[in-house]
């Protein structure tokens, strides 16, 4: 009697089983950490906001120990590694890390150096860009005209960077729409600047006349 065409069938099935298990369990793992992973980065910026800077450094060393255990969870599954909550997580880092270079004054990290993917790095950079913002009329009401423009500048330094990143959205991680918002941040944040540098002139030209009156006899 021939071999029965399913006679091995029980065997692929639990050969099935055990693989899409070990994956399940990768699956699950890098989730978790993901969540992590975003968690921290967003307390972190919050942190950079209310100028706590060295609580703002340990969240973010938190935040990219959980990154590279995701990695690490991933490593051999090419179809995780390539997934949604990963890349998230990957912009989420970049953005919480660009934002702490940008307040400290310290050299922007490298992809390669966060070990992130290129389109993560890339529009991680633009939210930073955004943050940037906040941090700008937080200065500004502190009335530190001078930081402000600098603040301006890295925001302009960077927006002029991702234009010339011309390439299809699906190798980018849809870029052109996020460059298209910080051009908008961008707008807004150089007419409250503007606004308030005029401000501040006249309100020093009336002080200086007022004192002129005051003054004469």
């Amino acid at each position: 009697m021939s071999q029965s065409p399913t006679s091995n069938l029980q065997a692929i099935g639990e050969k099935v089983r055990a693989a899409l298990s070990v994956k399940h369990a990768a699956r699950e793992r890098a989730y978790s950490l993901s969540r992590e992973v975003i968690r921290n980065a967003a307390n972190c910026i919050r942190a950079v906001h209310r100028r706590d800077l060295e609580p703002a450094r340990d969240l973010l060393t938190v935040s990219g120990a959980r990154l590279a255990e995701m990695l690490e969870s991933t490593d051999g599954h090419p179809d995780l590694r390539y997934t949604g909550y990963v890349d998230d997580a990957q912009k989420e880092y970049t953005e919480a890390t660009i934002t702490m270079a940008l307040v400290s004054g310290t050299l922007l990290p490298t992809p390669e150096e966060l070990e992130v993917s290129y389109s993560a790095y890339l529009n991680g950079m633009a939210e930073a860009a955004s943050e940037m913002r906040r941090h700008l009329l937080d200065t500004l009401r502190r009335n530190e005209v001078a930081r402000c423009e600098e603040i301006l500048s890295f925001m302009d330094d960077i927006y002029n960077v991702l234009v010339t990143i011309d390439f299809p959205d699906a190798l980018t991680g849809g870029l052109r729409r996020t460059t298209d918002m910080v051009r908008g941040v961008l707008e807004r944040t150089r007419g409250d600047l503007t606004m308030a540098i005029v401000q501040n002139r006249v309100a020093d030209r009336l002080a200086q006349v007022e004192k002129r009156l005051a003054d004469s006899p």
